[in-house]
C-alpha cells in the first residue's frame, strides 16, 4: 500500500467542493452540503482496511458526511458466507465490496441504482469495460472503484540467456520462445520453464487465462440473452473455422504435452507464481497487484511487467481484470444514505486516492487517463507496442474485460475438469468444452 502523496492530498482537499459543484457523475444527494453528517455507515470488504481508513480520514476532514463512515476488512475466504449470515441477521454492513465475479450470486442483496439516475451509456463512458458486469436488467449493482488487470511478468535474465530482449507481444511467438527457454535434466525433468500453461492445479489464475484466450479469439463464456437471462456461450461458434474456446483450450494445453517441442509445464512442478518468484519460470501471467508480493518474495529477481500477448492481426487489444465495486445492502437501515456515500466514493477524486493508496488501477476512465499522462511524461523514451512508455497495469485496465461468473468456486471445478480431461487424454477439446457448457448451464439455472 502506498502513502498519500502531496498530489493526492491536494485532490482530497478539493473533494468536498468538487462534489457540491456537480463534478460527480451521479450523486444521490440526501444531505444538505458538506456540513451535515448522514449518520454511521459501515462498509465491509476484502481489500486492506488501512488503505480505506487512511483515505476516509482525509476525506472526512473536508466533507463531514464521511465523519461516521467506517470500513471493516473481512477474510476473503469466508467473506461471502459471513456477509450472507450477517445480512440475514440484521447485523451486516450498509455497503459491501462486491467483486465482479460475485455479482450474479449476490444480486438479491443489493439495492440497484436505477438507470434513470445512472444510465448504461453514462456508466460505460465513466468506467472501464471490465465493469460492465455490474449492469443488470434492473439497474447498476455496484459503484466501481478499482480494476486489477492481468499482465505478463517476465524474467529478464532468463530471456537474455535464451537470446531474447523482450517478452512476446503476440501469442504465436510463445511456442518458439518456449522451445529455447526450457531447460531439462538428463532424465527429461523440467528444471527451467518458459510458461506455466496446460495444467490447472498448479497454475495460478488458470481459469482467467483460458477465459482471456477465449475472449481474445472472439468468443465468450456467458452472455445475457434477449430476456436478460444469463446463458453459457462456451460452445458458441465464431466466424472462424473453429470455436474460440476450442482454439484457446488447444493452445493452452499444448505446453503440457511432453510430445511437443515447446513442452514447458507439468503438474509435478510448484505453483506458477512460486516458480516465477524462485527464478525458475520465464513468464508468469498474474494480476497487476501481485508485483509487490513477487518482489518481496525474491528481492533479487530481475523481472518486469508487460501487457498480456495478443492475437496477431486482431483489431482489438484485450486483457481481463478483477473489478471491485461498492454495493448498497438491501438490509441497510439507511439505504438512501448508503447510496449517497457509495456514489460519492465513486467520484474521480476518491477513486484516484483509493486506487493510489491500494496500488491497484482505478476503474474510472478519467483517472486512468490522467495516470497514463503522468507515466508517459515520466518515461520519455517510448518503445513500440501496446502501453509503450506507460504504466502497464494502468494501461491494461483500460482494455480489460470480464465475464458474468455465476459461482466462482463451482466454475473453478468446471474449468479444472475441462483442462485436465484434455491434458490427460481422456477427452478431445470439443468434447471437454461440450461437457463444460452443460455443467455451466446447470450452475446458471441454480443461481437465476
Amino acid at each position: 500500500m502506498k502513502d498519500l502523496s502531496v498530489f493526492q492530498t491536494i485532490l482530497l482537499v478539493a473533494f468536498g467542493a468538487l462534489a457540491i459543484s456537480g463534478i460527480l457523475v451521479f450523486a444521490l444527494v440526501v444531505s444538505n452540503g458538506t456540513s451535515n453528517s448522514i449518520g454511521p455507515i459501515t462498509i465491509w470488504g476484502t481489500l486492506p482496511e488501512s488503505a480505506f481508513t487512511s483515505v476516509l480520514r482525509q476525506v472526512a476532514e473536508q466533507d463531514n458526511r464521511f465523519s461516521q463512515v467506517s470500513y471493516v476488512e473481512q477474510d476473503p475466504v469466508e467473506y461471502e458466507s459471513i456477509l450472507t449470515e450477517a445480512l440475514a441477521s440484521g447485523t451486516g454492513p450498509d455497503i459491501f465490496l462486491l467483486g465482479h465475479d460475485q455479482v450474479m450470486r449476490n444480486a438479491g442483496k443489493v439495492v440497484p441504482i436505477p438507470y434513470d439516475i445512472l444510465s448504461q451509456t453514462q456508466f460505460k463512458k465513466t468506467f472501464v469495460e471490465a465493469a460492465n458486469t455490474y449492469l443488470a436488467p434492473n439497474g447498476v449493482l455496484g459503484v466501481p472503484l478499482v480494476a486489477d488487470p492481468l499482465v505478463l511478468y517476465w524474467n529478464k535474465d532468463m530471456f537474455s540467456a535464451s537470446g531474447f530482449a523482450t517478452p512476446p507481444a503476440y501469442w504465436d511467438q510463445l511456442p518458439g520462445m518456449a522451445a529455447k527457454i526450457v531447460k531439462k535434466d538428463d532424465a527429461g525433468r523440467i528444471l527451467k520453464s518458459a510458461v506455466a500453461f496446460g495444467e490447472y492445479q498448479n497454475v495460478d489464475h488458470a481459469k482467467d487465462i483460458v477465459a482471456l484466450l477465449t475472449m481474445q479469439a472472439g468468443g465468450s463464456l456467458t452472455e445475457r440473452d434477449a430476456t436478460g437471462k444469463v446463458v453459457p456461450t462456451l460452445s458458441a461458434r465464431t466466424s472462424g473455422p473453429q470455436q474460440a474456446t476450442e482454439s484457446a483450450l488447444r493452445f493452452y494445453t499444448e505446453f503440457a504435452d511432453p510430445s511437443k517441442v515447446d513442452y514447458s509445464w507439468n503438474r509435478a512442478l510448484p505453483s506458477s507464481r512460486a516458480a516465477f518468484a524462485a527464478g525458475n519460470l520465464a513468464i508468469y501471467l498474474g494480476y497487476a497487484s501481485e508485483a509487490r508480493a513477487i518482489a518481496r518474495t525474491n528481492p533479487n529477481l530481475n523481472f518486469a511487467s508487460a501487457p498480456v500477448p495478443q492475437i496477431r492481426g486482431s483489431e482489438k487489444v484485450q486483457s481481463i481484470a478483477r473489478v471491485y465495486a461498492l454495493a448498497t445492502s438491501r438490509a441497510s437501515a439507511k439505504p438512501n444514505a448508503a447510496l449517497n456515500i457509495a456514489s460519492l466514493m465513486g467520484d474521480t477524486n476518491f477513486v484516484n486516492a483509493i486506487a493510489y493508496t491500494l496500488d491497484i488501477p482505478a476503474a474510472r476512465r478519467d483517472v486512468l487517463a490522467a495516470a497514463l499522462d503522468q507515466s508517459a511524461a515520466a518515461n520519455p523514451l517510448l518503445t513500440e507496442g501496446v502501453c509503450s512508455g506507460q504504466d502497464v497495469g494502468v494501461c491494461s485496465a483500460l482494455f480489460s474485460l470480464s465475464w458474468i461468473d455465476p459461482d466462482p468456486q463451482k466454475t473453478d471445478a468446471v474449468f479444472k475438469d475441462m483442462i485436465e480431461s484434455v491434458t490427460s487424454g481422456a477427452q478431445r477439446p470439443a468434447e471437454a468444452i461440450g461437457r463444460a457448457t452443460q455443467e455451466m448451464a446447470q450452475i446458471l439455472e441454480q443461481v437465476q
